[in-house]
C-alpha cells in the first residue's frame, strides 16, 4: 500500500509538473514534442523500479519507418512506454483525452489521430485520413484494437477500426503483446512489484480476408500475451 502510495502521488504530481516544465515545447513544434515524450517514458521506468521495483524488457524487433502497431491494452504503462520505445509514435485516442486541460494541447500539437467514437463511419473516415498523413511522415501508428484497456485473462472482442487500417493502408501490421496488466491493473490504486514485458511480434500476413486477418492478429496476440502473463506469474513464485 505505502509503496503504491508513493509511486501514484510522484506519478501525477511528477506528470503535472512536467507538463508545465516542457510547455515551451508546445510552440517548438513536433521535434521538441517528440523529445518530451521520450524523456516522460524514461522518467516512469525509472520510477517504476526506484518505487516497486519493477524491471522492464522489451522483445522481438522494434518496428521503425511508417506500420501500424497493434497493441495489448492492459494498462496506462504502455501508453507512455510506446513513447521511448517507437522512434514516433503516433496513437489512436479518444476525442475526450483532448479535453483534458494542458495535456490535451500536447495530444494535438503532436499530431496524434483523434477519433469520436459516436460518430461511426464519420469516425472511420477521419482515423483513415490522419492515419495516411501520419505514415507519410514515416511515423508508427500505435492501436489498441480491443478499444480499451482489458484485465488480465479477461476476454473483450477485437473492434473493426483495425480491419479498416488493415484493408485500406498498405503497411505492414505489428502485433504487440505484454503482461503489464500484473504490476499496474487497470483503474487500480495498487501496484505490484514484478516485470513487464513487451514483444513485438512478427507481421501480420498480408491479402487476408477481414475474417482471417482478424483472427491471425487475435491469435497471435492472445497466445504470445498468455505466455508472458505466465511467466509474470512464474517470476513471483
Amino acid at each position: 500500500m505505502l509503496r503504491s502510495l508513493i509511486f501514484n502521488g510522484g506519478f501525477f504530481g511528477g506528470t503535472f509538473v512536467l507538463l508545465l516544465v516542457f510547455s515551451p515545447a508546445l510552440v517548438m513544434g513536433r521535434p521538441a514534442l517528440l523529445w518530451c515524450g521520450r524523456t516522460w517514458a524514461k522518467l516512469l521506468r525509472r520510477w517504476l523500479f526506484y518505487t516497486l521495483g519493477v524491471m522492464v524488457e522489451v522483445r522481438g524487433r522494434i518496428p521503425t519507418g511508417p506500420c501500424v502497431v497493434a497493441a495489448k491494452h492492459q494498462s496506462a504503462w504502455e501508453t507512455i512506454d510506446l513513447l521511448g520505445v517507437l522512434p514516433d509514435a503516433c496513437f489512436v485516442l479518444k476525442r475526450e483525452l483532448v479535453y483534458i486541460p494542458i495535456f490535451g494541447w500536447y495530444i494535438s500539437r503532436n499530431k496524434q489521430i483523434v477519433v469520436n467514437r459516436s460518430a461511426g463511419m464519420v469516425a472511420l473516415k477521419g482515423m483513415l485520413a490522419q492515419a495516411q498523413q501520419a505514415l507519410a511522415e514515416d511515423r508508427q501508428i500505435v492501436v489498441f484494437p480491443q478499444g480499451t484497456r482489458v484485465e488480465v485473462n479477461a476476454e473483450k472482442p477485437y473492434q473493426p477500426g483495425i480491419v479498416a487500417l488493415y484493408g485500406k493502408l498498405n503497411v505492414p501490421i505489428i502485433p504487440v503483446a505484454l503482461n503489464s496488466g500484473l504490476v499496474w491493473p487497470p483503474k487500480k490504486f495498487l501496484k505490484r512489484r514484478g516485470k513487464i514485458i513487451l514483444e513485438f511480434l512478427p507481421p501480420v500476413s498480408q491479402g487476408l480476408s477481414k475474417e482471417a486477418f482478424l483472427e491471425q492478429l487475435s491469435s497471435h496476440i492472445e497466445v504470445a500475451t498468455g505466455k508472458l502473463v505466465r511467466e509474470g506469474h512464474e517470476d513471483h513464485l
